[in-house]
This record gives C-alpha cells, structure tokens and sequence, in this order.
C-alpha cells in the first residue's frame, strides 16, 4: 500500500525546476503589462489586420462622440513616418482630477488603466462602439509614442505616452478660441509589430469613407503626405459626407449598374421605446455577380454578421414571400434568404445599447435581442416598399422565383441527396440507420427517444425510405447554455452530422439529407420534455426546417385496447374514452394497456399506428404567418422568441411567472 503513495520526485531535467515553483514564481501584470505580453487577446494578433485596427480603436471613440450628437466632424492624417493623427470637435476627454484617484486625471486613467471609460453606464453616450474601456489604452500600450490634445472650455491641454507609460505631466498649453475635441498622434511600436510593417494608406481611407456612411450627420476629413499616394489611386486630400447615409454609398456602388427595381430598398427605422435603430440598404444588380454584404453595429464593422444580420435575412424572406401570397404566386413559397441575397449588394446597420460581440475585435454581433428587433422592423416596411410599386415588386419576385428555381435544378442535377454516395463521402453517426433511397424526395429521419424504441423503430420502417436515429436522453437544453456546451455536446452533433444542412448563419436546406424530419417519442411528460428540447434547437439553430415545414411530430397512442377480436389504439385519455363509447361500445370486457414507452410497444404495431404513412398521424411544426398580433402589437417571430426565451431561458421568473399565469388551462396532467 506504501507504494501507492509515493512522494518521491523521478530524476529528470525539470526536477530542479519543480522544486523552485513556489509564490515567487507567481507574476501579477499591472497597469497595460498584459496588452503587451498578449496583444493577441486585445487586437487579434500582431499581423497586418490587427496592426490597422489600431486606428479603429481610436476612430470609434470619435464616432461615439459624432453618433451621440456631440462632434460633427473628424480629421484622420497620415505622415511620412508612419504616425496617424485622429481628432475631433467633440466635448474632448475630461482632464479633471478622477475622484478615485487622486492625483491624477480622468484623461491619465483612461489612457493608462484597462477598462476605464465613460460608455459603462450609458449616460454619456445613448449607443457606442465601445464597450470594455480597452480601446484607447491597448493603442497607447503598443505604441512607442502617443501624444494627446484636449480643447476643452477654450483651453488646451497636452501629454504624451510611450508603451502605456506617462512620459510627460498634463500640461496646460493657454487659452485657444478655434479648437475644441481630443486630438490624438501615435506610433505603433516596432517592438511589437516588428519594424517593416507600415500603414496602408488606401485601407485607411476606405475606412474612414466607410465611417461617414454610417452616420450621415459626420463630415471625415482625410489627408496624408503626397508621397505616400503617388503611385495610387487614392487622394492626398477628401472630405466625406453622406447626407443620406447607407443610399449614398449604395448608389455610388451602383452607379453603373441596371438594376432590376429602378430604385433600391432603403430605409431608416427607429426601434421602440428608444432601442436604437437599423438601417438598411440592398440593390438587386440585373447582371447578378458574386455580390456583397457589409454589416456593422454601433460603426463598428461586423464581418462575420451575427444576430443583426439574421434578422434581416429573416425580415427579407418573410416579407417577399408574404408580397408572393398577396400577389398570388404560389412560387413564393420555395423562396429562401440565400435566394433574395446571392448576387445582391447589402449594407446593413445597427446602433443598439450595450451590443454584444464575439471576442474584443468585435467582428461578429451576438446580441440575442437585435434578431428580432431588425426582423420586426425592416419586415413591414420592406413589404409597404413592395406594395407601392407592383411592377417593380413583380419583376424581384419572378427574378428571385428564377434563382429559387435555379438552385433546385442545380441541386437535382448534382444529385446532391444520393443515399448511398452521401454515406460514403459524409462521417455518419455510427447509431443512425440510414435509408438506401437514392434521393431525398419523400425521406424521412425519426428522431427517436433511447436505444429501446430505436430498435422497434428500426425493425418497423421502411428501409428504403425511412432512416432512425435514437438519442440517449433528454437533450441540452440549447436556449441556456453556452455555445462551446452546445458544440461539444454528442448528441446534438449526431444529429446535425445525419441531417448534414449546417447549423446557424451555416444552415442550408439544400444540404438537407431528408425531405422529413419526424420526432417521435414516448406519450408521455418526458416524451413530451424531449420533444420540446429538440424543437427548440430547430429553432434555435435550424429555424429554415420549421419555416420550410420539414419538421413534425409522430402521434403515438398511448393506450391499446381489444375486445372481440377487434384492436384500436388511443392517442390520449380523451381518445380512450371515446373508443369506449363508439367502437366498443357494449363490449362487456375491453382489454386496455397502457404503453409505458415506444420500446414497449411490437415492431408491427409501432409501424401500424406511427410510422406507416396510411394509417399514421403527423403534426406539422409551423411558425405564426399572420402579419401582426393585434392583442400583444408585435410580430408573430417576436411573440415565438419572447416565449422561447420565457421557457426555455434562464430567467426563472419569467418561466415561475408563465405557469402561474397558464395553470388554470391545464386539463390533462401526467401525474
């Protein structure tokens, strides 16, 4: 037994090492130390793109002050070597002594501390680019000279700064009558970026350009040295202003271009109670390339799109497809997002509270709330757009209808449903039974509950068109937990390996391995649990399948009953009762079992009453497709979201307060 609690250390090369790991060896990084020992955390890495984001950093915080009504114009300059000077004419970062520090100014804690900062309570600034208080700080910790100007009550203000560090007292430079703002000059340092990277003078302009897009009520002024554009197309000089914002900028991509509506779609819609606002602009090209989408929220660009950017592939297609069934044209309905949007050109922005990014490079939006909120707004107003102009409208719908029609060619043709290629070439879940059909048409997947009823399933399908795939248990519950729990959740990955469509901004139902998706469980409170779980996830992460109706739900019975050589099978209590009283009706002796699953029940009765597409029952899972909920003043989507969040979040009032109010309607309790 004393072996088994060995202290001895084995003789190697680190035991010397081992035994001096002790409190000492323990570092505590202060100040701006940890941006220069992990730049990658802040900026993305210490490459070409994150080397540019440097200037973002500090031109977002003086397009807060423009968005926030307190600036209306910005100067970006470029000198010869390679310093940047970004200014404005907003109120100028406070230059007081902080109260938490004495000594000291808000201008010193704010260049110096990591998350410090005025856009943390929300009352200096509505919405804003910046969230953490890591901005400016991270710029000044990887700069190896930065210097700043502060014009505030017609006074001016200096100090400088060198890899984070203060290198100069905050020096009243007198009175001035012209100037007002912050005005900051850096230098990124070499010793961290290396010595032979260098600004781009023409990715500095488009950003600036792209800036004064995005807020119509800003004037961006760039300038740098004339050498540095000699061999380019890019001006020394340009002044940026764009009184109507995104169609501006979208009619000068145009600007050569037939499209197929005469005039794009644009608007500018305010969220309720002061949420914030979307804006947004699309053209449909006649000539129909790869196009594009640009996204942003709060200016800050989002190229990986997010939550902002499925609302309005949502809002779009809804709308459109509404338009089609108002017009008449039963071929709206095949009509998806990739349909409206491949080959348009998109500009898309948000200025919502307290956005939610993935990660500080803020390049994807996760904000939950800004789905719904774009999708309401743009939907009604995009469908009024339509209306106003039939002929135009008419020519969209049959130009979409072409590529829906298109897409449905090209898959058939590619023949990219083949069962027995498709397994070949796909890594499959090794418990799915799959279907040797050579095409999707008329498929169908059974998501069932536990290896027991998936081995009666399995001996009651048709083989050649129904596949089964058990899952083991109750599923995670995806509304509340994280993504990183989702993605390493096995049985979700099973299931989104044998569907093969993609999950989220990635689902395609081209890919869509089967025409149905049924789920069939048990006829009872679990079954019932398990059923909403992965209802929810299709939701959550496959919504097209409930849109596009591929998704149902088996019937099973919960009860048989026989007497007199005669069989009959009830769904539920009610339906029991009502055999009684018609089918067997003056039997003496009626036979009744109750199945206490799906595994309990014969393979041929389970394909009799579930499976068999004669004698079974389906139930179609669908979303609202009314306009509006006159009672609630909201879209339909937003009612399913609010609930979805309310029953399936983390807000356990919500869900305590949702049964309270809901109790007295439940007749039929499984208890």
């Amino acid at each position: 037994m004393d072996d088994l609690f060995d202290t001895a250390t084995p003789p190697n090369a680190s035991q010397a090492q081992s035994e001096n790991y002790d409190a000492s060896q323990i570092e505590v990084l202060e100040g701006l130390e940890p941006v220069r020992k992990r730049p990658g955390m802040y900026i993305g890495g210490t490459d070409e793109r994150a080397y540019h984001h440097l200037i973002s950093e500090i031109l977002d915080n003086s397009m807060d002050e423009a968005v926030a009504g307190h600036a209306n114009r910005i100067e970006v300059h470029l000198d010869l070597d390679n310093k940047i000077t970004i200014s404005d004419n907003g109120r100028g970062i406070p230059i007081d002594e902080h109260p938490k520090f004495p000594g000291k100014s808000a201008l010193e804690i704010i260049l110096s501390t990591l998350h410090s900062g005025g856009k943390f309570s929300g009352k200096a600034y509505n919405t804003s680019g910046g969230l953490h208080g890591v901005g400016i700080s991270v710029v000044n910790a990887l700069s190896d000279e930065m210097s700043v100007e502060v014009a505030r009550d017609k006074v001016l203000y200096k100090q400088t700064y060198s890899r984070g560090k203060v290198t100069s007292k905050l020096e009243n430079l007198g009175a001035v009558s012209n100037r007002r703002g912050t005005f900051i000059t850096f230098h990124p340092d070499p010793d961290i970026f290396g010595t032979k990277m260098g600004f781009k003078p023409e990715w500095i302009y488009k950003l600036a350009r792209s800036k004064a897009y995005l807020f119509e009520g800003v004037e961006i002024r760039w300038s740098c040295h004339p050498d540095l554009v000699a061999s380019s197309d890019i001006p020394a000089e340009e002044k940026f202003r764009f009184p109507n914002g995104l169609k501006d900028y979208l009619s000068t991509l145009m600007r050569d271009k037939e499209q197929i509506t005469p005039e794009c779609f644009a608007a500018t819609i305010p969220f309720p109670d002061e949420q914030g606002r979307v804006e947004v602009a699309i053209a449909w090209p006649q000539e129909s390339g790869e196009g594009f989408t640009s996204t942003y929220c709060n200016t800050i660009p989002t190229p990986q799109g997010g939550t902002h950017e499925s609302g309005l592939r949502t809002a779009l297609t809804r709308g459109l497809k509404s338009y089609g069934e108002m017009a008449g044209n039963k071929k709206a309905a095949q009509i998806t997002a990739e349909d409206i949007l491949s080959g348009s050109t998109l500009l898309l922005s948000v200025f919502i509270r307290e956005p939610q990014f993935q990660g500080q490079t803020k390049e994807k939006l996760a904000t939950a709330s800004a789905s719904r909120l774009v999708d309401t707004a743009v939907k009604d107003r995009f469908e009024l757009w339509l209306s106003k102009d039939p002929a135009s409208a008419n020519a969209l719908l049959d130009a979409i209808i072409e590529k829906a029609e298109e897409r449905i060619r090209r898959r058939e043709k590619k023949d990219l449903s083949i069962r027995k290629s498709a397994t070949k070439r796909l890594r499959l879940p090794g418990k799915l039974a799959d279907c040797s059909h050579a095409g999707k048409e008329g498929t169908e997947l059974f998501i069932v509950e536990g290896d027991s009823a998936g081995g009666s399933a399995k001996q009651a399908r048709n083989r050649a068109k129904q596949a089964i795939l058990p899952l083991r248990g109750k599923i995670l519950n995806v509304v509340s937990a994280t993504k990183d729990k989702m993605l390493a959740n096995q049985e979700l990955s099973d299931l989104c390996l044998a569907l093969g469509c993609g999950t989220g901004k990635n689902f395609s139902t081209d890919d869509l391995r089967y025409e149905r998706i049924i789920i069939m469980t048990d006829a009872d409170v679990d079954g019932a649990h398990i059923a909403s779980l992965l209802v929810t996830f299709f939701y959550d992460q496959m919504p097209g399948l409930i849109e596009e109706g591929h998704l149902y739900l088996a019937q099973p019975p919960l009860y048989r009953l026989s007497a007199g050589g005669v069989t009959a099978y009830a769904r539920d209590d009610a339906h029991r009762e009502e055999l009684l009283a018609t089918t067997f009706k003056g039997k003496k002796k009626v036979d009744i079992g109750r199945f206490k699953g799906l595994g309990e029940m014969m393979p041929a009765q389970l394909k009799e009453t579930t499976m068999l597409p004669e004698t079974r029952t389906l139930l179609r899972v669908t979303l609202p497709d009314s306009a509006h909920r006159d009672d609630l003043g909201v879209s339909p989507r937003q009612a399913v979201d609010d609930l979805v969040q309310d029953l399936m979040g983390k807000n356990a009032d919500a869900r305590f307060r949702f049964i309270q109010e809901n109790a007295t309607f439940a007749t039929e309790l499984d208890i």
